[in-house]
């Protein structure tokens, strides 16, 4: 850590680093395409504290959103507060990744002993397009990465400390809460955490092991701590588990939202899929592969500086093979290495992500760039070093150049100024010259900060990527504003035909409930989940609503559910304005017939 003047100077860089990640998330944000159903789940649980409590999608509380609710408390307290609106659903986020850029920097920081390589790692995080872009919208993965970084923190601190075992409880603490946001997808980071620890810590290996296993202990416990206290609940004074069959939340974690991500699609997506081209925006294009990562959607929101990261985690350990079990360096190296793996290893493998989720990989890049810097500026007198590196520039900015040109919008200028600037760093690299690191670093930098310019210059969002074709843009919209704004065109004759009900209308699927639901503020009666598949409501429930006049347009899909097959058979079939749907009118008297 530096001192005196040259604290205040590197604090002053982080903290810089940091406003500028609030600016690009929050620049334009009115402007940003919401996912519709966060909108609504949200609302409803800002409006009542039993519904917040168990995540609940409607205000009614029928069903929970169909994942764990922690990420969307922090949103739906700041629309307690502010009231229903893009800023305040985003503004959480945009918070989330500025702090994360300021942790970043200091764990970073405490793991290399460079103050350098912190600022280089904060800085990288900040402009990462898929950063900002997802700081940008209202999904959970903002605080999951806040969380995880805190969680290196910790662990750097465990490092060096006499008594490692509350750090390594801080670290779990820290997982365990990311696991309240995104659920399996926090549990990737503990193979990371666990093998610096394990192989870098200054205390002797029994110590090692029991603080591991006291942080692997609070983590479960951290992990299950919301689900085992809500299982408690009798069904009856709860809603139902979004995403399970037996009304379970291990079912929703651990089946829907755990071993189904690597299934095919969910029942929503292919009953719709081709009308509403929910399929195609904002889940990559590309299928399972090794280079899923590395080309189209996901390559262009987060692949731009992986070259000079895969190089800089095989050099680096390769230069400290011979160093001290508990070179700081090396427990870095592995940290971010192993968390750019696990990570890299799961969206690959998964049947269909979402372009945001990747966001996941970028404080992995920016902690290896940042390590790396630190390094090169320890070893400037290695050529060695200075070859690798003029290698790994040289290649990244060859990399990006074709991410761009191969894109819809192959915008020539920013790919220009990154090649000049990597010949001048190349060169200064090979001969071992003052301000060589500097220029490659800003060579590097070029291409990711211009997709992020890109990204703000369309108003893009967390399902957008930099330089997305003009379909891909047109199906995000499609689905996060055009569709909403078509629901909202219509709520006068919903309304109207309402009559007085208590609820709104009832609709297959949360999702498309959603766009009736977050505007009014009103109940709109999921049938069926987020899917439109799910148990709930059951059919006599279904039908006993009807009777009580609980409401009286259903939406739903052409279905064969036997709950859609009763409206049909029992409803007054209407005109639907949309083929994909059917639209019907029930009574109370229609509960009656036979």
């Amino acid at each position: 850590m530096p001192g005196g003047r040259g604290t205040r100077t590197w604090w002053a860089g982080v903290v810089a680093a940091a406003v500028l990640a609030a600016v690009l998330g929050a620049w334009g944000i009115t402007r940003d395409p919401l996912e519709p159903y966060y909108e609504a789940a949200v609302r409803s649980m800002a409006g009542s504290g039993h519904a917040f409590w168990f995540g609940a999608f409607d205000p009614a509380a029928t069903v929970t959103m169909d994942k764990l609710p922690g990420a969307f408390w922090v949103q739906a307290l700041v629309v307690a507060v502010a009231g229903p609106s893009t800023v305040a659903m985003v503004l959480p986020q945009v918070v989330e990744m500025a702090l994360a850029v300021l942790v970043l920097a200091v764990a970073v920081r405490s793991l290399t002993r460079s103050p350098a390589a912190g600022i280089v790692a904060a800085s990288v995080l900040a402009v990462s397009p898929a950063a900002v872009a997802v700081a940008r919208g209202n999904v959970a993965d903002p605080l999951m990465i806040l969380l995880l970084v805190i969680a290196t923190w910790t662990v750097a601190r465990a490092l060096h400390a006499e008594r490692p075992v509350p750090w390594l409880a801080a670290a779990g603490l820290a997982v365990g809460l990311a696991f309240q946001a995104k659920m399996l997808a926090a549990w990737l980071v503990l193979p990371a955490l666990a093998v610096a620890f394990l192989v870098a810590a200054a205390v002797p290996l029994g110590r090692r092991i029991t603080a591991t296993v006291v942080g692997a202990v609070v983590t479960v416990v951290v992990s299950f701590a919301w689900i085992g206290v809500v299982s408690l609940v009798p069904a009856g004074q709860r809603p139902w588990v979004d995403g399970s069959t037996d009304d379970s939340e291990l079912a929703q974690t651990f089946v829907y939202n755990g071993l189904g991500r690597l299934g095919a699609q969910n029942p929503l997506q292919e009953l719709v899929g081709q009308g509403l081209a929910l399929t195609a925006p904002g889940t990559g294009g590309e299928g399972p592969s090794v280079l899923r990562l590395l080309v189209g959607d996901l390559g262009r929101a987060t692949g731009w500086l992986v070259p000079a990261a895969v190089v800089a985690l095989v050099a680096g350990l390769w230069a400290l093979r011979h160093a001290p079990r508990t070179d700081p360096r090396r427990a870095a190296y592995l940290l971010f290495g192993l968390w750019l793996v696990v990570y890299g290893v799961a969206f690959s493998a998964g049947a269909v992500i979402n372009v945001y989720y990747v966001a996941t990989l970028a404080p992995a890049i920016a902690g290896l760039l940042g390590t790396a810097f630190g390094h090169l500026l320890a070893a400037r007198e290695h050529r060695a070093a200075h070859l690798v590196a003029a290698v790994a520039v040289a290649v990244t900015i060859a990399y990006g150049a074709v991410l761009v040109l191969r894109s819809e919008h192959p915008v020539v200028a920013p790919v220009v100024l990154a090649v000049v600037l990597a010949a001048v760093a190349v060169g200064l690299l090979v001969g071992r010259r003052r301000g060589a690191l500097v220029t490659g670093l800003v060579a590097l930098l070029v291409l990711p900060v211009a997709a992020t310019g890109w990204l703000l210059a369309i108003g893009g969002g967390a399902f957008d990527t930099p330089y997305e074709t003009v379909r891909e843009a047109r199906g995000v919209r499609a689905v996060l504003v055009a569709a909403p704004r078509l629901a909202a065109g219509t709520l006068p004759g919903l309304e109207r035909a309402r009559a007085g009900a208590p609820d709104l209308m009832a609709v297959q699927s949360a999702a498309v409930a959603s766009v009736f639901a977050y505007p009014t503020g009103d109940e709109v009666l999921p049938i069926g989940g987020f899917t439109g598949t799910g148990p709930t409501p059951t059919l006599d429930q279904l039908r006993d609503d009807v009777a009580a006049g609980r409401f009286h347009v259903v939406l739903s899909f052409p279905s064969t559910d036997p709950r859609l097959v009763w409206v049909a058979q029992h409803c007054r079939a209407e005109r639907s304005v949309d083929p994909v749907f059917e639209v019907h009118v029930c009574v109370p008297s229609d509960a009656a017939r036979p």
